[in-house]
């Protein structure tokens, strides 16, 4: 009797723990829906010295490892986020933003309205001195223009960014006539 009783406990044990662990879900489904990414990206030139002076970018070339701040206020004009990106070597900067009350604040375009984007520095000694190219020293305003990238579980929404430049200090303005 002592035998049956224990290949019942055991029996009844192994059933059991079948139970006790399951292998956990890594779906999206089971968490719920992730938050969406909101990014802003953009382009830093260096000006034509042939355009000093004007908004022109033609002729402009990329500004690898250009350095760009993004700040974004809250409705009362609080700094809410601020951050400083670098561009790439082909002077492409992709910047996440992220604030207080998380990415789902700049979800709607009025909130991301309310950031803007500042030159601050270029490592390139011939061509390091900030225009206000579509408001690189005063702001630029993040673009209403987006685009959407889907991922499993959550979208990555992309605000795209006006294209800021620097110039040479050694360029003397056109003459316009």
């Amino acid at each position: 009797m002592s035998t049956q009783k224990l290949l019942t406990s055991l029996l009844l044990f192994s059933f059991l723990s079948s139970f006790a662990y399951t292998q956990p879900s890594t779906s999206s489904e089971s968490y719920g829906k992730l938050k969406d990414s909101v990014v802003v990206e953009g382009m830093v030139y260096c000006q034509n010295c042939n355009h000093a002076g004007s908004w022109s970018l033609d002729g402009a070339k990329p500004l690898a490892a250009a350095r760009v701040g993004i700040s974004c206020r809250d409705h009362k004009g609080r700094p809410q986020f601020y951050k400083v990106f670098q561009a790439d070597g082909n002077g492409y900067y992709y910047a996440p933003i992220q604030g207080e009350q998380g990415e789902e604040s700049y979800r709607k375009e009025k909130k991301i309205g309310a950031c803007r984007i500042h030159l601050l520095s270029s490592p390139d000694d011939n061509c390091n001195l900030l225009t206000n190219i579509n408001m690189g020293i005063a702001g630029a305003a993040v673009g209403k223009e987006k685009k959407v990238l889907k991922r499993e579980g959550y979208d990555v929404i992309v605000h795209a960014a006006p294209p800021l430049a620097f110039r040479s200090a050694n360029c003397s303005p056109g003459v316009s006539y």
